[in-house]
């Protein structure tokens, strides 16, 4: 079996379809020349795709403006914009303790959400399907359309996830995600279900949208409970031979770090120890128990003592996770993601002071702007990809009908 495949007239077809709606998913209205300019195909192709497009539902034809002062004014360029309502995309964010579902026009415009607590623990493989299919379900509600009108799924969670979309269930927590879900959607609504890991969905979504749009050399690390990241290295997402290529359980091994708690989680942690102390501080006037991160980086900014503390030993643990990242995959930039990314921005100054210290090729480090979306921003965007691929093959009568 070659690992390559033969340019088939179906296949070219296919590619050049998925081209077009790539290009004008980003365009307003366009004529067949901008066609050609951004994808490079010939007039003739390009007006054939545009044709079949159109006559599949996946555009339309503008009405053409050929009178101008009362009369007809030369030959007008025929105009094309996407039909961004011809169906709808699903991108689910599965943790341990939520599920979030948006619901995507074509345009990547989030038309409906939903987002619900999930005890992930505490159900069975079949409870675990109902609840995202219930949350699945409210999002399209809040979307004012029906499950018909879905084209594509795509699902991150919290455990690696092969090329192939099969989860590693080699550790317990893992084996909570090795559900199916695949099969259970496609029982149940007839859906097609794309399965990822929620990290790498994170570098997707950042890319696409965020502060790696443009980088093609790039790891995010989701950052918030627990150390997570996914890898884009030369423009592509890489997976590994088992899908753990972005796993950070070596952590575990790193001096300084030891596990793969994330800022958020040590931001509470060590606030609460600091005030089983005596320590004053401003963080005192809120209960040890509801202290957050946001709280810790806003006392910080103030001159809090006890802030400040933990704020220079998250910046000194996060650089040596990014010092390692930096030697192993040498990326241009790190960017921190997550729902704790909004406030870590205080840290990226002290993390790229220590940086040189724990690799000789340190990494820009930026924040993400998509906080705790960034990983629905991905499933959105890993949706679309399928959809544009797969256009000649999806059958639009049932979302438009």
């Amino acid at each position: 079996m070659p690992d390559w495949i033969p340019a088939t007239p179906q296949l070219l077809r296919r590619v050049s379809a998925g081209a077009v709606l790539d290009f004008m998913r980003s365009s307003g209205a366009v004529t067949v020349t901008d066609v050609m300019e951004a994808t490079g195909l010939t007039r003739a192709t390009g007006i054939a795709v545009c044709e079949d497009l159109k006559d599949r539902g996946w555009i339309r034809e503008l009405e053409n403006q050929r009178i101008v002062g009362g009369y007809r004014k030369g030959r007008p360029a025929r105009r094309f914009e996407l039909n961004e309502r011809a169906g709808v995309v699903l991108g689910m964010d599965i943790g341990y303790s939520k599920v979030t579902v948006v619901v995507s026009d074509l345009r990547g415009n989030t038309v409906g959400k939903a987002s619900r607590p999930f005890d992930a623990a505490g159900l069975d493989a079949g409870g675990r399907i109902v609840h995202i299919d219930d949350v699945a379900l409210a999002a399209l509600s809040s979307a004012g359309t029906g499950q018909q009108s879905v084209l594509a799924v795509c699902a991150g969670v919290a455990a690696p996830v092969d090329r192939h979309g099969d989860v590693l269930a080699a550790q317990k927590f893992w084996g909570l995600f090795d559900i199916d879900l695949r099969r259970a959607f496609q029982e149940r609504r007839g859906w097609t279900v794309l399965l990822e890991n929620d990290a790498n969905l994170a570098a997707l979504g950042d890319r696409w949208m965020g502060a790696a749009a443009g980088v093609d050399d790039v790891v995010v690390i989701l950052a918030s409970e627990r150390l997570g990241s996914g890898v884009i290295d030369g423009g592509r997402l890489v997976h590994g031979s088992r899908g753990s290529a972005g796993e950070l359980a070596y952590l575990e091994l790193v001096e300084g770090v030891g596990d793969t708690f994330g800022i958020a989680y040590l931001a509470r942690t060590w606030a609460a120890e600091a005030l089983a102390g005596t320590a004053p501080s401003a963080l005192r006037s809120i209960a040890p128990a509801q202290v957050e991160a946001k709280d810790v980086f806003a006392a910080a900014a103030e001159g809090d003592a006890v802030a400040l503390g933990i704020l220079d030993r998250l910046a000194d643990r996060m650089a040596r996770v990014i010092g390692t990242v930096g030697t192993m995959w040498n990326p241009e930039l790190v960017v921190i993601g997550g729902g704790v990314a909004r406030s870590a921005g205080v840290m990226l100054g002290p993390i790229s002071d220590r940086l040189s210290r724990f690799t000789a090729t340190p990494p820009r480090v930026a924040v993400s702007p998509l906080g705790d979306s960034v990983v629905t921003v991905g499933a959105v965007r890993g949706a679309l990809d399928y959809v544009e691929k797969h256009s000649l093959d999806l059958d639009l009568s049932a979302a438009t009908g």
